[in-house]
């Protein structure tokens, strides 16, 4: 290359550079959010970088970018940044600032929702638990002290932002800005306090000065300059509280999160661009998924309580990062019709059509030209309509988009993305899992079952929130005195509990006395046991483990965790029922595990002798495994398999990948039998799957927690499991089918590898899906499959027109919508 070219090169490379570093003017009115003046239509996308990893991060956006958005959204998770009070920790993937920056790099913006409650299915809702035991708190109300912590935690994330210029007045990418969230929602239970409260937060955001708007969601009463926005399902009816601001939308859930005992929950590609596209047809011009990327719940983050380790959502890209398909694709070409229209949807004269049976149609008129809605909130019959001189049919539950109000260009019930079919692929560096080396050693407990000593006592149950969440398990010990002159002395004694732990571990006298544990969304429960007692002192112990504390609804903060009470002991004489208090008995408290203390789970730890190798057990509780591994070949996302296993926690080289808990089965009922039907309104318990099967089997364990060479496995069994069951998988593209219109272009890739084969292929009215395609009526005249095998097989990407010039004539009548239907493995 010549040194003038090179100069040239530099010289572009720079001025780019320059541009993306420019400050611009972010502002607002009724239309849209404007950026250096111009009203914008703005995709974006929420994905939380504690809940992937550094390394994910620039596939991560450079796939949402791809995907045709404009932004991502995250929420600041003020537990994580300040696990104790003025101690703070943006290191690995709680690096705020360098995602920031990773979202400049890749050419999107940036909305950053500090909040400092998230909610967010995270533990607590983002608020770290020393705040809970300050004195004289109440949370999200105008309390002085709460007030003061988050006014201080806020300020630390805006002038750490300005410090790196990172807001879009500075040259940064951030755009927008949101302080509190969801809090209309909870409002009236905190009166008077409530309304002074949220003031309170639009004025102490204003007074930041950053240069860009500022957001509410939830809030409708927000007061100015707030601009109050909308989550949900959808958002197409929703109305700003102030006519000069935009109508924005939040949170499009994509799915849902799951939790355990639940099944999982499915949101189809349809109806997700169904909401979108009535909040397009309706005035909307700013629109975020939730999730575009849900990640995984390292560690003890997840919320809930009884959340599950994963957090999926059904997001358009999946837990690992893959291509949720056909969601991802479906949206994708959306976005391109929508951001084809920016000037017309953000400057047009907008006049509608009701044709009834729920069909209407909206037109945004500019002296350039006009761009059409036609939609049909019909779930069941389709609408045929007429439209200056022209009929169009919409189907049911569908939005048409038609950018110049002739020629439909997008319809959101005709799918023409490809579905991928995942498979799980076994460790193909290991042989069978039986390869897999175990080691083992138990948790010892003997002090805390036959001594009952621990680190403080109170003459009171406690709730387990007073130990600032250092752990999920906290001991709680008694000694209680007997005879048997005692009232309540009989043959029929029994031990009741009432827990809200999550999960509870009795013993008395050093025996194992039983277990009891929650279901989601019934939290408190009584555990009751006979127990044999014996003269004198009799030591009772009981271990509570929690699941993630309560992140959501009004005072979430005063739900107690723990062990609340009452303790009793009951004796029974006869129908008589005695009952003896051990409530206000002097308890004794041990925060955590030895194991957890000892930091048997890492690498580098000082414990890592005495590990048993002889006679492996299964089934037995409050037990330590370890085992090596060697990563899997390539590079396809990690996950392991614990099927066989209770509950506990996972490390992988000391990185915790979250608490497992594959013995507990999703609901026998409740699931689809067949397809979903994408027609009519979605709820989180529409299209389930996956009932009376491990609520979560597989564990995502990112490729940056694994070396080379060696890696190291270790497990923490509460219940009781079978470790010989463990392996590793990988995860892949098995099966790529595509199912494309007339006029438009299939594409089929398996993600990074080339297409194997094509196994069925058909132009006409083709029936079934992925999997199990099959010919319908019509077809076309010629075999078509030859056709795709030439075009397809062996490339990493092939794309075809799907028309009659391109595969042949068909012997369909003229009524019928013509389809390519294609499947092809990886």
């Amino acid at each position: 290359m010549k040194s003038s070219q090179k100069l040239s090169l530099c010289f572009l490379f720079f001025s780019f550079f320059l541009q993306l570093l420019r400050a611009c003017e972010v502002s607002h009115d009724g239309r849209a959010i404007t950026i250096d003046g111009k009203r914008r239509v703005l995709l974006s996308g929420s994905i939380h970088y504690p809940r992937s990893t550094t390394g994910m991060w620039p596939s991560l956006l450079r796939k949402a970018k791809e995907g045709g958005l404009d932004a991502i959204e995250t929420y600041v998770f003020w537990n994580a940044h300040e696990p104790s009070r003025r101690q703070y920790n943006f290191d690995g993937n709680l690096d705020l600032v360098r995602f920031i920056k990773s979202i400049q790099d890749e050419g999107l913006y940036a909305v950053l929702r500090i909040g400092p409650y998230v909610c967010a299915e995270w533990n607590y809702g983002g608020f770290p638990v020393w705040l809970h035991n300050m004195p004289g708190i109440e949370f999200r109300t105008a309390n002085t002290v709460f007030m003061n912590e988050m006014q201080n935690f806020t300020t630390l994330i805006v002038d750490m932002m300005r410090k790196e210029k990172l807001f879009a007045s500075q040259g940064g990418p951030i755009i927008l800005a949101q302080i509190e969230n969801e809090y209309g929602n909870m409002m009236s239970h905190y009166g008077d306090a409530g309304k002074a409260y949220i003031d309170w937060c639009a004025k102490m955001a204003d007074s930041f000065k950053i240069g860009v708007p500022w957001l509410m969601c939830q809030q409708n009463d927000a007061p100015q300059p707030m601009i109050n926005t909308c989550n949900g399902w959808y958002c197409d009816s929703f109305t700003p509280n102030n006519p000069n601001s935009p109508k924005m939308w939040t949170e499009n859930w994509t799915g849902w999160f799951k939790s355990w005992g639940g099944p999982d929950p499915h949101r189809t590609a349809e109806d997700v661009a169904f909401s979108v596209a009535r909040f397009f047809q309706y005035g909307g011009t700013f629109q975020n998924y939730y999730m575009y990327h849900g990640g995984t719940n390292f560690g003890r983050t997840s919320g809930g309580p009884y959340l599950t380790t994963s957090y999926d959502y059904d997001a358009p890209l999946d837990e690992y990062g893959n291509l949720n398909q056909p969601k991802w694709g479906h949206l994708k070409e959306l976005h391109r019709v929508l951001k084809s229209m920016e000037k017309t949807l953000t400057h047009g004269n907008i006049s509608s059509i009701d044709f009834g049976n729920s069909v209407t149609a909206t037109i945004y008129a500019t002296e350039e030209g006009s761009g059409c809605f036609f939609g049909n909130a019909n779930s069941s019959t389709d609408a045929t309509i007429s439209f200056q001189g022209s009929e169009y049919v919409v189907p049911a539950w569908s939005v048409s988009i038609l950018p110049d109000c002739k020629n439909e260009e997008y319809n959101t019930a005709k799918v023409n993305a490809q579905t991928s079919l995942m498979v799980k692929r076994s460790n193909e560096a290991e042989e069978e899992p039986a390869s897999l080396k175990w080691v083992w050693r138990p948790e010892i407990i003997d002090g805390p079952i036959h001594e009952g000593k621990g680190k403080f006592a109170a003459s009171q149950l406690i709730d387990q929130k007073q130990i600032n969440d250092e752990s999920d398990y906290l001991w709680y010990m008694t000694s209680v005195n007997l005879n048997e002159d005692d009232p309540i002395w009989s043959d029929n004694m029994s031990l009741l509990v009432n827990g809200s732990g999550h999960v509870l571990h009795a013993y008395v006298n050093g025996e194992y006395l039983g277990s009891d544990w929650a279901t989601y969304g019934i939290f408190n429960y009584k555990f009751e046991q006979q127990v044999k007692l014996k003269p004198g002192p009799n030591q009772i112990s009981l271990l509570s483990a929690t699941v993630g504390l309560q992140n959501y609804g009004p005072m979430f903060d005063l739900v107690q965790s723990g062990i609340p009470g009452p303790v009793e002991l009951v004796g029974r004489k006869g129908d008589e029922r005695i009952v003896k208090d051990l409530s206000g008995h002097k308890w004794s408290y041990r925060v955590g595990l030895r194991g957890m203390e000892d930091k048997l789970y890492g690498t580098q730890s000082d414990n890592q002798t005495n590990w048993l190798s002889e006679e492996l057990p299964t089934k037995r509780r409050m037990t330590w495994y370890k085992t090596t591994f060697k990563a899997p070949l390539g590079s396809d996302p990690v996950v392991l398999d614990l099927l066989g296993m209770g509950k506990g926690f996972a490390w992988v080289n000391g990185n915790n990948i979250g608490r497992y808990w594959p013995s507990y089965l999703a609901k026998e009922d409740g699931c689809l039998t067949g397809p979903c039907d994408y027609r009519g309104s979605y709820d989180n318990n529409k299209c389930l799957t996956n009932c009376g099967k491990p609520s979560q089997r597989y564990y995502h364990v990112p490729r940056s927690f694994m070396e080379k060479d060696v890696n190291t496995l270790v497990l923490f069994e509460e219940f009781g499991g079978n470790p010989s069951q463990v392996n590793f998988k990988t995860l892949a593209v098995g099966t790529a089918c595509g199912n494309a219109y007339e006029k438009k272009t299939l594409e089929l890739s398996c993600q990074g590898r080339p297409i194997a084969g094509v196994l069925f292929a058909s132009f006409g009215d083709p029936q079934g899906t992925c999997g199990s395609f099959t010919k319908g009526t019509c077809d076309a005249e010629q075999d078509v499959l030859p056709i795709l095998q030439k075009e397809c097989v062996g490339k990493d990407l092939c794309s075809i027109q799907v028309s009659e010039e391109k595969l042949g004539k068909t012997n369909c009548g003229v009524n019928i919508v013509k389809r390519l239907a294609v499947e092809a493995v990886c």
